[in-house]
């Protein structure tokens, strides 16, 4: 089973887990629209908490078993409650670290999900991020 620790120093982007940009279209990524790593849109999820502590609390519910929608209803501090689905983002539409982890994710399920552990810093707090699909 692959390792549920992805959240790291992404590859092939700028900076790491530091900074970030604010949410918009100017998110990051090349001009062509297209990057050599994981396509053009990522179907994915997140639990997003103001506090570090929350967020860990968060991803010890998903070690022990715990679907990740659920735990996102439970854990997360943004408007996405229903599971804590955004739906599909493209390119550019995210937040520097956000969209690096997020196209660094493979595909998983809410059932058996791979997503960041460590938390993704942003400006709008820790997230726990896992993909459900690439484009």
């Amino acid at each position: 089973m692959p390792p549920k620790n992805k959240g790291g120093g992404a590859k092939g982007g700028g900076g790491g887990k530091g900074g970030g940009k604010s949410k918009g279209a100017e998110g990051g990524g090349d001009s062509s629209g297209k990057s050599s790593k994981g396509g053009t849109a990522v179907k994915v999820r997140h639990i997003l908490c103001e506090k570090h502590s929350k967020a860990m609390e968060a991803i010890e519910q998903l070690k022990s078993g715990k679907k990740f929608n659920e735990v996102a209803a439970q854990y997360s501090e943004d408007k996405a409650k229903k599971g804590g689905d955004l739906g599909w983002m493209t390119r550019g539409s995210m937040v520097g670290p956000f969209q690096e982890a997020a196209f660094e994710l493979q595909n998983s399920t809410i059932n058996d999900p791979v997503y960041t552990d460590p938390p993704i810093k942003t400006v709008h707090g820790y997230h726990v991020i896992m993909v459900e699909g690439k484009k």
